[in-house]
């Protein structure tokens, strides 16, 4: 009880800050910081999830949590185009969580203390989706530095690439009692790891073509308004 309560008294604090600042922190944006802050139970349960005692309930317990984010973050992108609730916050705060998740749950699943035992995830697939996330990041304060504008465009290549992030991390989760059932789980797996690395090339050059677009365009405007 007093685990829920903490992350009530902290959506409180926050709230009360933004609007302390006059900033309007919407439905949305409060659900996109709970699943930031269900990080850290997520992480604390992989730590335990190869325990010799109680690994399995650790492990089950880091996948509810991890679908409580999946689903978390449908439902605060639901209400931020639905119920026109889009903001500049939430435009950086949504791939912010998506992306800290997923670098946690990469390094985990890929560490042999935390991995899933037969499953575990190569390190080529971890530095790519992380290299992703990192280069995306530089690129996103080049831009800042650059241009003094905050500007996030996700792509449908980007939240491919998210997609099959997030499942190739539920099927991992899962895979030591399915493969016992479904044989070829852990050839799924291994095409999803292909998948995933292969999205996260492609988004990331996806991504600096937009960037140099962007840069390109914001030149060109500076230039005119010299003329």
């Amino acid at each position: 009880m007093v685990f829920y309560r903490s992350f009530g008294y902290y959506i409180v604090k926050i709230r009360a800050f933004f609007e302390d600042k006059k900033m309007v922190l919407t439905w949305a944006n409060q659900i996109t910081i709970l699943r930031i802050l269900l990080i850290a139970p997520f992480v604390i349960c992989m730590l335990k999830s190869n325990e010799s005692d109680a690994g399995f309930v650790y492990r089950y317990a880091a996948l509810g949590i991890f679908l409580a984010m999946c689903i978390s973050d449908a439902l605060d992108g639901y209400m931020a185009r639905v119920k026109k609730q889009v903001t500049k916050l939430g435009s950086f705060l949504d791939p912010l969580a998506d992306k800290l998740l997923m670098t946690c749950a990469c390094i985990l699943l890929a560490t042999t203390k935390t991995a899933v035992k037969g499953f575990e995830l190569p390190s080529p697939v971890v530095v790519l989706i992380i290299g992703k996330d990192l280069f995306l990041m530089t690129g996103f304060i080049t831009l800042f530095l650059f241009t003094t504008d905050v500007r996030i465009v996700p792509v449908v290549m980007g939240k491919t690439s998210t997609f099959l992030q997030l499942t190739m991390v539920l099927s991992t989760l899962i895979a030591p009692e399915v493969s016992n059932y479904l044989g070829w789980w852990i050839y799924l797996v291994k095409i999803l790891w292909v998948l995933t690395a292969t999205a996260a090339i492609l988004s990331t050059l996806i991504y600096i073509r937009h960037g140099k677009q962007y840069i390109e365009s914001f030149d060109s405007n500076g230039e005119s308004n010299d003329g």
